[in-house]
């Protein structure tokens, strides 16, 4: 029998059990083709001259040994195995990268995210921060085999930048309560507000710090600040009055409501343009604006109907206009998103408000917000309710229990999702090579790699106190637990949620069937594997507790990370692998012909599927004269989807004034149709990047996806 050498000096005994289980990882963990004879037969047939051996003969022998039977992909994921494991032993493993950091050289970290300026000391300082918290996740925090299938593309888990602090992802952010009860910010008191301009200063305070604490968006209701409308209507009144009487000024009920009501539109007006200034303004911790998205629901709170439908009026006004750039340009502003809801008060012509939405399609037309989201459609998913999504596109599942809930009613403000794994589809379809009984056997292994690694997150946030993140936990924006108190009761049974993401549904039709989704056989399988993922959510939230959702994965960069792994495993394929991105989520291919209303509905059934995160959208040409289109695409979208979006190029060159479409071309290098400036940091270029819109450019491939998108209308 022979004796090995382990790696820290130590000799054992021979254990041929050992070979085995580490080629069934690789072969489970990263080629997807098991094959449980050939690990034993090679582990059985372990052979060498000498008596002594060390791990490294071993794991050469080994490697030799799948070659020569013919796995070279197994071959190939052992060898990665090998270098993961090897990877976790080392130390100082990221001197290039924070280096390339600093001067530019590593575009991966560097195009992470579109609304973040790579130059600036604060994203560098953010972004030197996130490589270190990678490297230690990866190396002393992950499973080997977990860190393994990260590298690799199998699965993606989101946000390892932040892995080594105990914050989560999103939040619906509960402003109701702290603005009626007081909050606390860096330890200063912060009464209830006197004015409706006030409490929007108070807003956008909550609403950096709430930033600076988690790795994700937020959402905000704007019907919260309607009861301040009315308070200052009150105030407005009530000092006119005095300051008349006082005067011994002659007036009558209606000179003094005429005035009441111009002072408070100019209170209103001069409230929501801090919101907006302030939002696009300040910069968080992480180097970048709050992403924020603002819900938009008339009916909300019906005791405020009148000054809900004030706000949404004055914030669409302000969002056609636009804010200015450095030149002194009208342009489109990133944030805060927009959501709008279409409901029978503001649907059809003869509604109440139906005005409302006609100014929420001219908004479309200049500004490409807000999303539209389909009260009907919510009633029906979501248990008769109508709430905001995460500016991410996530939907939280109802919940009327106890936790933080005393009213024992349907409770969405102050609850948020713990983290994300996605699951990258067209490696599953890919690593089945056309046999369907081995893809739901590898989508079996894969989907408890994702599980595995959400645990894992869940086990790093059962343990934190209140102390963590005081603006979340303490004092309002959450919950308003004692300090040290533990937040592990907002983790359990559906309070907070816990996210499958998956990415590439197209694709992996593609590499089963070779078609399209959009085709009769490619969207009767592209449902049953999304009513597989589905499946498998209910039944973790059953033995768990948690409550795991499922997911539709914005993918900003994710698309040309999970591309790339691709053509290292597989090669270049055409039509799968042959270009630098991946289609998010369910959603049509972006090269594919397809008319705007047949892409609506043909995407719409994935969204109950996909009730933790889905969204749809069309691209459409410049519609600034025409918005009666656009409020033919509402009407559609009220009746047919839940959640929707319209894209169309709003762009501004700095050197000349053009405004309209900034090109991209074959070399994927923006420039200006008109005078052919081509220096990034003179113009404006906005699209929606994957939900949210993007200004600051984005990697190589979701660059190529945006250029590939054909137009829907």
């Amino acid at each position: 029998m022979y004796v090995v050498i382990k790696r820290d000096g130590r000799q054992v005994q021979f254990d041929a059990s050992k070979i085995e289980i580490a080629i069934l990882k690789a072969m489970r963990y990263g080629s997807g083709i098991v094959n449980e004879e050939l690990a034993k037969k090679i582990a059985e047939n372990f052979s060498t001259d000498k008596m002594i051996v060390t791990i490294k003969e071993i794991e050469d022998y080994v490697y030799a040994a799948l070659i020569e039977s013919g796995d070279m992909l197994t071959a190939k994921c052992y060898e990665a195995y090998r270098a993961v494991r090897e990877y976790q032993r080392q130390r100082n493993t990221i001197d290039n990268k924070v280096i390339g950091l600093i001067n530019g050289e590593n575009k991966e970290s560097l195009m992470e995210n579109s609304n973040k300026q790579e130059n600036l000391i604060s994203t560098q300082r953010d972004l030197v921060a996130e490589e270190v918290s990678k490297d230690v996740a990866k190396r002393m925090m992950l499973p080997p085999h977990i860190a393994q299938a990260h590298d690799n593309g199998l699965i993606h888990i989101h946000d390892l930048g932040h892995y080594l602090n105990p914050s989560f992802n999103c939040c619906l952010i509960n402003l109701k309560d702290m603005l009626e009860n007081g909050t606390v910010i860096n330890g200063k008191m912060i009464e209830r507000p006197k004015t409706f301009r006030t409490a929007c200063t108070i807003a956008t305070q909550i609403i950096a710090q709430v930033a600076s604490g988690q790795f994700g968006g937020q959402t905000m209701s704007l019907a919260h600040l309607s009861p301040f409308v009315r308070i200052s209507e009150e105030k407005i009144r009530r000092d006119l009055v005095i300051e008349w009487n006082e005067n011994g000024f002659m007036y009558n009920e209606e000179q003094l409501e005429k005035i009441v009501q111009r002072r408070l539109k100019e209170e209103v007006k001069a409230g929501i343009q801090t919101i907006q200034y302030q939002i696009n303004t300040l910069q968080t911790s992480n180097g970048q604006s709050p992403f924020l998205s603002v819900f938009m629901y008339i009916s909300e709170y019906p005791e405020y109907e009148k000054e809900t439908v004030m706000l949404i009026e004055e914030v669409l006004h302000q969002r056609i206009q636009g804010i200015k750039n450095e030149v002194g340009a009208w342009i489109t502003p990133a944030f805060p998103k927009l959501l709008y809801v279409t409901d029978e008060n503001n649907i059809r012509e003869d509604s109440k408000y139906y005005s409302l939405t006609q100014l929420a399609a001219v908004c479309v037309s200049k500004r490409m917000m807000p999303d539209f989201i389909s009260a009907k459609h919510m009633r029906a998913n979501y248990e008769g309710n109508v709430f905001g999504c995460m500016g991410c596109r996530a939907w939280l599942s109802p919940y009327k229990g106890p936790i933080n809930n005393e009213e024992g009613t349907y409770k969405w403000y102050g609850r948020f999702n713990m983290g994300l794994t996605s699951l990258n589809l067209a490696d599953v379809g890919l690593s089945a090579q056309g046999d369907m009984d081995k893809f739901w056997k590898i989508l079996e292994d894969r989907l408890e790699l994702c599980r595995e690694s959400l645990m894992l997150r869940y086990e790093k946030l059962k343990n934190v106190t209140s102390d963590v993140s005081p603006i979340h936990w303490q004092h309002g924006a959450i919950a308003r637990l004692a300090p040290h108190e533990p937040i592990y009761p907002l983790l359990q049974n559906g309070y907070a949620t816990i996210t499958l993401g998956y990415i590439g549904l197209y694709e992996c039709v593609m590499a089963l069937i070779g078609k399209s989704h959009t085709t009769p056989e490619g969207e009767k399988l592209g449902v049953e594997i999304m009513k597989n993922l589905k499946a498998h959510i209910v039944k973790w939230k059953e033995e768990t507790g948690l409550g795991f959702a499922l997911y539709g994965t914005p993918s900003e960069s994710l698309t040309e990370r999970f591309a790339k792994c691709l053509q290292r495993r597989f090669g270049v394929i055409k039509g799968i692998t042959d270009r630098n991105y991946l289609t998010n989520s369910y959603h049509v291919f972006v090269g594919e012909e397809i008319d705007a209303f047949e892409k609506l509905k043909f995407e719409s059934q994935f969204h109950p599927i996909s009730s933790g995160g889905a969204i749809s959208y069309v691209e459409l040409p410049n519609l600034a004269q025409n918005p009666e289109v656009i409020l033919t695409l509402i009407k559609y979208m009220y009746e047919n989807v839940q959640y929707a979006e319209m894209n169309t190029k709003l762009d501004f060159c700095m050197e000349c004034g053009y405004e309209g479409e900034i090109l991209c071309d074959d070399n994927l290098e923006w420039y200006c149709p008109n005078c052919g400036n081509r220096d990034k940091s003179r113009m404006n270029v906005v699209r929606r990047t994957c939900g949210y819109l993007g200004e600051n450019y984005w990697n190589e491939g979701r660059t190529q996806e945006i250029k590939e998108r054909v137009m829907h209308l």
